[in-house]
């Protein structure tokens, strides 16, 4: 039965026990805690988590899945191979480590072991990697940008409307991407042939397509340290290139154009239900109004003071359901791929649960015919 990616009692090389020290490391770090009280929750003399964290002492299988609770991180990413691309830049130091960089510490765990979760599912033969797609011409500024989030729409047939579900956008264009219990906002990487992106759940809806629709936006236009903008644009100036191209593709500036009336100037009734509709956070519309020629500068500071209330944006749907990103975690392909590998008895019940993220628990799973599964 395949349960994990790697198996610890196969790591004889010391390189790789001392890889697992780093990360041993690195994730105490992120978790704000010293060597001294990480043996404390283990029961270890701190010594020894100095011996592990330098790859010197080898850990066996109930020390490494102690480790895991204790810090808080998939057991699977001590054991999985680390991507070749890796989205953070700041090196994690006892004392001298800010919250920003914990949080995008913990962004790039959960990315690895996503990237990981999706290889073993591609390696056992229930998932095939959706075809990457790039839009086909060269990004230099916001217009651009814009243009390509037309660009997305028309490739899966929107035009101006509202995206249903951002998951299965980022899917038919080749990401997958996964909502995970961390803080921070998103990250995401391309390595070989996956384009995979985690978005933190902890954020509040309208934030979560933002940030779903800026990491597509890396994939799409290039990553953020793509020439394609310009050797000289700096890294501010390429985010706020991939920022234009995820406010455009979640609410179309043709879209707020198209509204009857709309030669006068727009009311907040009118953009809440633009926000309703397109389930954008309140400051994400107003600018796109603003942008559109339908909200003067002075009008939009006002309304800015002026958030609508959950209530408002039911109301203005029809107290429509809003799922997107909520209670769906995974995408469509993946999770029907880990229901097949569960029911080939591919992965346990407890790793079936531990893939889908939250998605469902052990209850919701089909009941397996034993006997089918007999050789």
């Amino acid at each position: 039965m395949t349960d994990e990616v790697c198996d610890y009692r196969t790591m004889s090389d010391r390189g790789e026990w001392a890889d697992v020290g780093e990360r041993v490391r690195e994730c105490r770090i992120a978790a704000d805690m010293s060597q001294e009280q990480l043996a404390a929750v283990l029961n270890l003399d701190r010594t020894m988590i100095a011996k592990i964290e330098r790859g010197i002492r080898r850990i066996d299988a109930l020390e490494l899945s102690r480790l895991s609770a204790a810090l808080d991180v998939p057991l699977t990413y001590f054991l999985s191979p680390p991507p070749l691309v890796v989205s953070r830049r700041t090196e994690m130091v006892d004392d001298g480590v800010t919250e920003a960089a914990r949080q995008s510490y913990s962004l790039e765990v959960a990315l690895a072991t996503w990237l990981s979760d999706i290889r073993q599912l591609i390696e056992i033969g229930t998932l095939c990697a959706p075809a990457i797609e790039r839009y086909p011409d060269p990004i230099q500024d916001v217009s651009d940008a814009r243009r390509a989030a037309w660009w997305v729409r028309a490739r899966v047939g929107l035009n101006d409307e509202p995206i249903d579900s951002l998951m299965r956008v980022c899917e038919r264009l080749g990401q997958l991407i996964a909502v995970v219990d961390v803080p921070g906002e998103g990250a995401s990487l391309i390595e070989d042939d996956l384009a995979v992106a985690v978005v933190s759940k902890r954020g509040d809806p309208g934030r979560r397509r933002a940030t779903a629709a800026h990491e597509l936006g890396h994939l799409i236009i290039g990553d953020a340290y793509s020439t394609d903008m310009g050797v000289h644009a700096s890294r501010d100036e390429r985010e706020a290139i991939v920022d234009a191209f995820a406010v455009e593709l979640l609410l179309p500036i043709r879209a707020i154009q198209a509204i009857d009336g709309v030669d006068a100037a727009l009311r907040r009734e009118d953009l809440v239900v633009l926000a309703a509709r397109y389930r954008t956070s309140w400051s994400l519309t107003i600018r796109q109004a603003v942008e559109a020629g339908v909200v003067d500068k002075d009008t939009a500071r006002e309304m800015r003071q002026r958030n609508p209330t959950r209530a408002e944006l039911m109301e203005a749907v029809g107290w429509a359901p809003q799922p997107d990103l909520e209670h769906v975690r995974v995408p469509p392909s993946y999770a029907h791929a880990v229901v097949e590998a569960f029911k080939k008895a591919l992965v346990t019940t407890s790793r079936a649960v531990e893939l889908m993220r939250g998605q469902l628990v052990a209850a919701d799973l089909p009941v397996r015919d034993e006997a089918e599964l007999e050789p």
